[in-house]
């Protein structure tokens, strides 16, 4: 008998969608092939502490369970709950938002020297920030919404003309999105279209980052896709959101099943438009160096441009997620897939292994 992969499962952590990451590794633990992977949930609480595995089983049956750091200090003995594990053979981070999506978690598994699941450290970095983001699809001539940053320096300064709605107007349009550069499921957005709105947008997502994204409103209906693998990705087909409630899909319209938003997939387009959705997709994966998945939001505007928004390189789990859905239209289903993404981790660090034994 073939002896199984242990994987650490990690979810949780210390970000405005901890909720979310308890529901997708919940999804994950009840999904995974039990054939062949054996699999120890790691639970990293709302203040940062990694609790044992039988707090984080715990957990995932029941997601409002809580537990206290027993140790007297929070640094390094975060992690020796890791020391009663087994050998960890590759880990699956499922940590969305601040420190799962951004790279952090991500530099930990390199500095462990073990295999991950998603994107390696620089990609994860970029795509969690909006603007470095659109810089890098302008690069491969993808388009983006007209944006402009405020700083918080420029912020502190209330003479700057990046604060006078009317000056932005002028750039931008009087309908505008200010969302905070570095979160994700929508936190800290809003949508303004008058001076005492803005100034309140800006204060609302400063809360959230150091820097904001101020951008021009494109009308439409949002148009995702998924990718996964590493040097020769897949790209799944494409997936519209209709009838949004509000003006924008907010965080109670991703994860709340009673919104009147429809997820439709496969959409139910032009075969042209489709194709622009996916290869804008594969330039974006390829020019933000991403490895393992991403999900690739874009907008469709009423003359079919379609205008990129965000990557989301560690996307939503849930059974109810985009990302598992339109790889189940693909002919991945949901088991196979987490299957084919602990495949890629471990393709990607045995690479990069022979890389550096190359030069031994």
């Amino acid at each position: 008998m073939t002896k199984k992969t242990q994987v650490g499962l990690i979810f949780g952590g210390n970000s405005s969608e901890y909720e979310v990451s308890i529901v997708s590794g919940h999804n994950i633990y009840k999904a995974i092939d039990k054939d062949k992977f054996d699999v120890h949930p790691i639970w990293i609480t709302n203040d940062g502490y990694f609790a044992n595995e039988e707090e984080s089983f715990k957990v995932l049956e029941d997601p409002t369970y809580q537990v206290k750091n027993p140790y007297k200090v929070n640094n390094i003995s975060n992690l020796v709950e890791l020391a009663n594990l087994p050998e960890i053979d590759i880990f699956f981070p499922i940590v969305h938002g601040n420190l799962g999506e951004d790279g952090s978690l991500q530099g930990l598994f390199r500095i462990l020297n073990k295999p991950f699941v998603g994107d390696d450290v620089l990609a994860a970095a970029v795509t969690m920030d909006k603007e470095f983001t659109k810089i890098l699809s302008q690069r491969v001539g993808v388009p983006v919404a007209n944006w402009i940053a405020v700083k918080r320096f420029e912020f502190d300064d209330k003479s700057n003309d990046k604060l006078n709605y009317d000056k932005v107007a002028e750039k931008l349009g009087t309908d505008l999105f200010v969302k905070p550069s570095n979160q994700g499921s929508s936190v800290g957005v809003s949508h303004v279209t008058n001076a005492a709105e803005y100034e309140a947008a800006l204060e609302e997502a400063f809360k959230y980052d150091d820097k904001v994204l101020v951008e021009e409103t494109v009308p439409g209906t949002e148009v995702e896709t998924a990718v996964l693998g590493n040097d020769n990705p897949i790209v799944a087909g494409v997936g519209q959101i209709t009838n949004a409630k509000g003006s924008f899909y907010t965080y109670e319209n991703k994860y709340e099943d009673d919104s009147t938003s429809k997820l439709q997939i496969p959409a139910d387009l032009p075969d042209d438009i489709v194709e622009t959705v996916r290869s804008n997709a594969l330039k974006v994966y390829q020019a933000t160096e991403c490895s393992g998945l991403a999900r690739i939001d874009s907008m469709l505007t009423p003359d079919g441009k379609v205008v990129l928004t965000e990557v989301n390189a560690l996307p939503g789990f849930t059974n109810i997620s985009m990302y598992p859905k339109l790889f189940e239209e693909a002919g991945i289903p949901y088991t196979e897939l987490i299957t084919r993404l602990i495949e890629a981790g471990q393709e990607r660090f045995d690479h990069k292994k022979n890389l550096l034994h190359k030069h031994d």
